[in-house]
């Protein structure tokens, strides 16, 4: 769990305002229990409603898109993926106190792969790779621009602002971060039509049971774009002995692979940069990718 607010325009979330919320707008549920679910996500808070249901409501003011993003888009994705997806129930509206969209999804059992990793890692970066040559292959007529869609050189100031303080204590190797960097912003750009991505890959949003990867959660992300942002969990996820069978199952050119890498050392730098003090997990999870992406 986040050990403070995240961001200065943080909305005040929790269980009482829940159960008013459901009590007003969907009566059926009232009285189920609800209960907070533990989660380094940034964007939203989740609270389990009885056993099945979970309700998800944005932290931010802008959250709201992503709420109609997944209530439109989700239910005509689900059915073409190969792993479990969230499946919408309900929308809630804006209410007095809370003046944002919300959602009621079913809950999908499992445990977050930060805290339960895959047992066979190999097996996992195939069944990841299959989930995103599914979805990168409906049909993106109409779809939001994902936020991980466009030139990952566009996040260039915010990428050189982290080398720079976390270079200044020790955290990352300026020079080396750097480096890559430079690589980055010269390669070549996505061409192609847009393609459907879910553009946040990590461990936190991916479920386990039983050490099988056996969903993907949190699709505020979703939307249409350069796929490269879909082989993040190339380096935030895997690993150096098993990057090989998600690049082979993920079948995406060597420009498009280099960009991945890009994105995996942006996110790992601004994340750490951004949630070290707040979101310790998420931090971890930014410092990794940037140590495996520096290392390929």
């Amino acid at each position: 769990m986040p050990t403070a607010k995240m961001h200065p325009d943080e909305l005040d979330v929790d269980s009482a305002l829940v159960r008013r919320l459901i009590a007003e707008q969907f009566p059926r549920w009232a009285g189920l229990p609800v209960t907070e679910v533990p989660s380094a996500g940034t964007d939203n808070a989740m609270f389990r409603l009885g056993d099945d249901m979970v309700v998800r409501l944005p932290r931010r003011p802008d959250g709201a898109r992503q709420v109609a993003k997944e209530q439109r888009w989700l239910p005509r994705l689900a059915p073409r993926l190969p792993l479990a997806v969230p499946v919408p129930l309900g929308r809630g509206e804006p209410a007095p106190g809370y003046e944002q969209p919300w959602s009621v999804l079913r809950w999908l059992p499992g445990e977050n792969a930060y805290d339960a990793p895959v047992a066979d890692p190999a097996r996992a970066a195939v069944d990841l790779g299959r989930f995103v040559v599914a979805l990168r292959g409906a049909d993106a007529t109409g779809g939001p621009a994902s936020w991980r869609g466009g030139p990952v050189a566009a996040n260039d100031p915010y990428v050189r602002a982290a080398i720079r303080d976390l270079g200044a204590d020790g955290t990352v190797d300026a020079a080396a971060a750097t480096a890559l960097w430079e690589e980055v912003v010269r390669l070549p750009q996505w061409d192609g039509e847009p393609v459907w991505l879910h553009g946040d890959l990590l461990p936190g949003n991916l479920l386990t049971e039983a050490g099988r990867l056996t969903a993907v959660i949190d699709f505020g992300g979703l939307g249409v774009g350069d796929p490269a942002a879909d082989t993040l969990a190339a380096w935030t996820v895997l690993t150096s002995g098993t990057r090989e069978p998600f690049r082979e199952a993920v079948e995406v050119d060597d420009a498009t692979w280099a960009r991945g890498r890009g994105w995996a050392l942006c996110f790992g730098l601004t994340a750490e940069h951004y949630y070290r003090e707040t979101n310790p997990v998420l931090a971890a999870v930014g410092h990794r990718a940037v140590t495996e992406a520096l290392a390929d």
